[in-house]
């Protein structure tokens, strides 16, 4: 009988080496690379194509100017559900009398309230306090130099009225919108 043992090199299949495996991975880092920068350079000349349209207003009714005394205030929830406190400032009747500010403190989203014998507005969580201008000057607001967010307002024959953000109107898409009939 005749020996016929074939050494185990030529039994196993070939292998890919390691140098057409750097070759295939730099491939396709470099394709890859190539393909992110360009979208890179899309998405900013984009920008400048198609810049972003500003956000439409409205007015919307708030109160009547006269049912206010100077240091009253009131929560008002404008339609994206967000509370703002309106607040009576002069004894005017022009909007340079009131001040409308978000009532949720920029530290931790807590309900900030008008005190009108401190002269402030007073976040309770962490005894945060905001100036009449709504600039936080105690507290950790004070310390991070945060500010509540006014809104504009405007009197008009003697009725006040707060500009809010037009997608805080939209209706979802094959909803309705209920109105209330008085039965007699």
């Amino acid at each position: 009988m005749t020996d016929t043992h074939v050494p185990e090199e030529e039994t196993r299949p070939e292998q890919p080496g390691r140098r057409s495996f750097l070759s295939s991975a730099s491939t396709f880092l470099m394709f890859g690379g190539l393909a992110a920068g360009y979208g890179a350079c899309a998405g900013v000349a984009g920008r400048f194509l198609y810049p972003a349209k500003p956000r439409e207003k409205a007015w919307q009714f708030v109160v009547q100017i006269k049912k206010m005394k100077v240091g009253e205030a009131l929560t008002y929830q404008i339609p994206g559900g967000e509370g703002v406190t309106v607040a009576r400032q002069g004894s005017g009747e022009t909007e340079a009398d009131f001040i409308a500010l978000s009532s949720t403190c920029p530290h931790l989203g807590c309900q900030v309230k008008w005190e009108a014998r401190n002269n402030r507005f007073f976040c309770p969580c962490h005894n945060g306090v905001f100036d009449p201008s709504g600039k936080g000057v105690s507290g950790p607001p004070g310390d991070a130099e945060q500010s509540l967010p006014a809104y504009p307002l405007k009197a008009v024959n003697g009725l006040l009225f707060i500009e809010v953000p037009m997608d805080n109107f939209q209706v979802d898409a094959g909803s309705t919108l209920k109105s209330q009939t008085r039965r007699t």
